[in-house]
This record gives structure tokens, C-alpha cells and sequence, in this order.
């Protein structure tokens, strides 16, 4: 005020101050502040952004590119099993997106394109395009992410998004740039990399997030059957930043065509960084992660963990890994190590190799194999896979990254590329099956990868 002519005008201006500072306080409380988040498997590993945060608009971009050899050589080139991976033997664009954060007042918006292998991988066992009309998969396949909400200033905050968002069940990020192994594990691999619908982010503290989740479904762009999914998930980081503690959790009704199947799962981690010194010359860091993930499907012809009656057979998700890295020469250099199992009755979370015999039958089905032997994924259908991988890391700087990784990964029945190929006898999808041809599917693989993954 540029005249204050009486005690009621010096009151109006103090009060006015006094709101001013309590709101620019306010403002000042940021979720996970001072924390370091760099080191977390499955987070992003940049301190900072080479965009100056502008008024409106903050862009990012990625680009994930790869080259893997299988030593199962198989005839066409195709990777099964993986969503990490489409082709053997050839370089390919995994993944290109680029976009960014917009902000208004409290109003925010992010959206990331998608391009590349993984926008055909990802989203190939979604059943969900299949009921009713519109193409789905393909409306929503050029979007990693695309939501917009709201930004409440209550506690440390509270954001309300809509639209379609990461999911960080198995722990792994969608983004390869923030994972600490390119393969990721079967608990990762197996389980939703994206949802569709509203989640709530909550901060009442500092160091705690609460985010509950109004979805369509479990990795799906529409709804399987009438019932939403619901669930959310907790994260909880230490002052010291040495440890995240992460519990998401999930119901709802997955099965294409089968109301009365319910489907809970659990999936939950631990990081914990033990080493830290970053002036040493040599190791500079040490960390490990662990996930566990528990689950199961209930009614319609299948029974949770209940084994006793083989017209309704158990059908469960079990699953873990363990991941170990190591920094060193000024967090130029990392080492990893780790790997994981799963046992999955019903296969309902595995991914498809080739193809599955589906419920509901469609001949544009992108997951339907061409042969007379799609994969089974009956009820009951056994299932149980192992992995491990160890790979090494060149970060110069925290914009780019050169990996390099072996991965030897095994299953219980045949389930990946072979040397005759999933496509056809002579490996392209032109040529005429010859009604005896089926895909060949072995019970291991071992390949190395090379990656260059970059950052702005």
C-alpha cells in the first residue's frame, strides 16, 4: 500500500503480509525435498534438468535404443517374453518420447509421447481394445504418458490426475534411463508398466506419499468386464535417503469375459543404500533393491492358492528379485547384479510368447498367433521362470548412459525364441504355414545387450 492513513489500513497491510508469507511458505513445501532419489533403482538418476524451469512448460526427452543378441539365433529375429526387447540381431529404437510438464496456477498437465518397438510390445496383451468398437490399442499407443489435474496446497500437497500415468508396480520404471538392469526380472516384466484412469497423490509428511487408484484395469487401455480396478500404493524415503520403502496393491476384475474372476496382487520393496561416499577415488556407492509380489485370481472356474479341486485349479503370482550395484570412479561407472524368480499357475500374467488361444476370438488380434498352436494359458497351466543378469554402465555425464548386460533367463515349460522362430518356417510372416509348423519354444535363453539410453 502506498498510504497508510490509519491504524485499519496498517492492520489490512500486516495481515495482507502475514498471508503472503504463510503462502510463499507454503509453496516452499516440496514432497521428498533434499532427499536424494539419484542412486533408487527405478528413479530417475539426474539431479537436476538442463531446462530452466519456465513459467508455463518444463520439456523432456528420451531415447532408448538397443541392439541384443540371443544365442538361441532364432530364424526371424523376434524377441518373446520381453518387453524390453522386440528384435535379435539388429539395432532398434526401443523407445523415443518427448514432452514435458505443463503448470497453470495449480493446474498441471504432463503428456509424453511414445514411439518405437515398445509402443507395439507393451500394450500387445491388452484384451481390453476387443470389447465393444474403436481401435484402443491404437489410440492410446503413441502416449507413454498423458494426464492432467489438479495441485491442492494442504500439507506438503496434494495432486488429483486423470488420464493415463506410470505404473511402478515391480518397482522398475517404464523409462529405461532409471532402471539399474535393461531386462528387467519376471516381477517387473510381468507385471503393468501403465494404467488409465485417476490416482490421488497425497503428501502429509515429507517423506510419505499415499496414492489411492480409480482405474480401468490391470495394464489395460478399457475395462475387461463392468467393475473398475482399485488399489494405490505407499512410498516412504528416509531423511538420510538411504532407504525407500514402496507397498502398491490392486483388486479388480481382469479376466476378458469373466465378471465373477476377482484378481488381488501385492507387490512390495525395499531399497537401501549402505555405502556413500562420493569423494573416494574408487567405490563411491553401494545399494540394493528387493521386491516381493504376492497374488491370485479367485472365482470363475479358477481358486486363489487352493489346489484341492482340479475343476477349479489354484491360480496364484509369486514372485521376487534381488539387485545389487556397486558405483565407482566418481559414479562414472556402476556394476549390477541380480536377478529373480516367478511361479504363476494359470499364466495369467505371463507375457504372451506367440500368441494365446484367446477368449475372445478376433482375427485383427495382434496376440493371436497365426499357427494352429497358440500358447495355453488355461486354468491351472503350469508356469515358473528364473533370470539372472549382471551388466556394466558408462554414465560420463547424467544425460546419457552405455550399458552393456548379459542375461541368462529359464522357464519350467518352453517359452522362449528358438532357432526355428515364432513367425513361420522360413521366418517371415509372407509365407504360407505349413499346417504342421509350430512355434519353436525352448525352455532358456542367454543374450547380451547393448544399450545407449539418453536423457534431457
Amino acid at each position: 500500500m502506498k498510504y497508510m492513513k490509519n491504524g485499519n489500513s496498517i492492520l489490512v497491510w500486516l495481515f495482507i503480509s502475514t498471508m503472503t508469507i504463510a503462502t510463499a511458505q507454503e509453496k516452499e513445501k516440496i514432497p521428498f525435498e533434499g532427499i536424494d532419489q539419484t542412486w533408487q533403482n527405478g528413479a530417475d538418476r539426474r539431479d537436476s534438468s538442463i531446462f530452466t524451469r519456465a513459467k508455463y512448460f518444463v520439456p523432456s526427452a528420451l531415447v532408448d535404443l538397443n541392439y541384443n543378441y540371443s544365442f538361441n539365433n532364432p530364424i526371424d529375429n523376434t524377441v518373446v517374453g520381453s518387453t524390453a526387447l522386440a528384435r535379435h540381431n539388429e539395432f532398434q529404437l526401443a523407445a523415443l518420447h518427448f514432452g514435458g510438464d505443463f503448470y497453470y496456477n495449480q493446474v498441471r498437465a504432463r503428456i509424453m509421447t511414445q514411439f518405437g518397438t515398445r509402443s507395439t510390445v507393451v500394450p500387445r496383451n491388452d484384451f481390453s481394445p476387443y470389447r465393444g468398437q474403436y481401435d484402443l490399442a491404437n489410440v492410446y499407443r503413441y502416449l507413454s504418458e498423458a494426464y492432467t489435474g489438479y495441485h491442492i496446497n494442504k500439507w506438503y500437497g496434494i495432486n488429483i490426475d486423470v488420464g493415463l500415468f506410470m505404473s511402478y508396480i515391480g518397482l522398475n520404471s517404464f523409462y529405461q534411463a532409471e532402471n539399474w538392469e535393461y531386462q528387467a526380472s519376471f516381477t517387473s516384466d510381468n507385471t503393468p508398466w501403465f494404467f488409465n484412469g485417476m490416482r490421488i497423490q497425497i503428501f502429509p509428511t515429507k517423506n510419505l506419499k499415499i496414492e489411492p487408484w480409480i482405474i480401468n484395469g490391470w495394464q489395460s487401455y478399457g475395462k475387461f468386464n463392468s467393475m473398475p480396478g482399485l488399489g494405490g500404493a505407499v512410498t516412504y524415503m528416509s531423511d538420510n535417503s538411504n532407504l525407500k520403502l514402496i507397498s502398491n496393491n490392486y483388486y479388480g476384475s481382469d479376466a476378458a469375459g469373466i465378471p465373477e474372476r476377482k484378481r488381488f496382487h501385492s507387490d512390495n520393496s525395499v531399497l537401501v543404500r549402505y555405502y556413500n561416499q562420493p569423494s573416494h577415488k574408487g567405490i563411491t556407492k553401494m545399494a540394493f533393491s528387493f521386491t516381493g509380489d504376492i497374488g491370485f485370481e479367485k472365482g470363475g472356474g479358477v481358486n486363489g492358492f487352493d489346489n484341492s479341486d482340479p475343476a477349479n485349479p489354484a491360480q496364484y503370482f509369486l514372485s521376487a528379485m534381488l539387485y545389487h550395484r556397486i558405483w565407482f570412479a566418481k559414479n562414472k561407472w556402476a556394476w549390477t547384479v541380480g536377478g529373480g524368480a516367478m511361479k504363476n499357475p494359470g499364466r495369467y500374467l505371463v507375457l504372451y510368447p506367440t500368441g494365446q488361444a484367446s477368449p475372445l476370438p478376433n482375427p485383427n488380434n495382434p496376440t493371436q498367433t497365426a499357427g494352429a498352436f497358440p500358447f495355453s494359458a488355461n486354468p491351472g497351466d503350469p508356469f515358473e521362470g528364473w533370470d539372472a543378469s549382471t551388466n556394466i554402465d558408462y554414465m560420463p555425464n547424467q544425460n546419457i548412459l552405455f550399458r552393456m548386460e548379459f542375461v541368462h533367463r529359464a522357464s519350467s515349460v518352453p517359452y522362449f525364441a528358438g532357432a526355428g522362430g515364432v513367425t513361420s518356417q522360413t521366418g517371415y510372416t509372407t509365407t504360407a504355414l505349413d499346417p504342421n509348423w509350430r512355434p519353436d519354444l525352448v525352455k532358456s535363453e542367454s543374450k547380451v545387450i547393448f544399450a545407449m539410453l539418453v536423457r534431457f
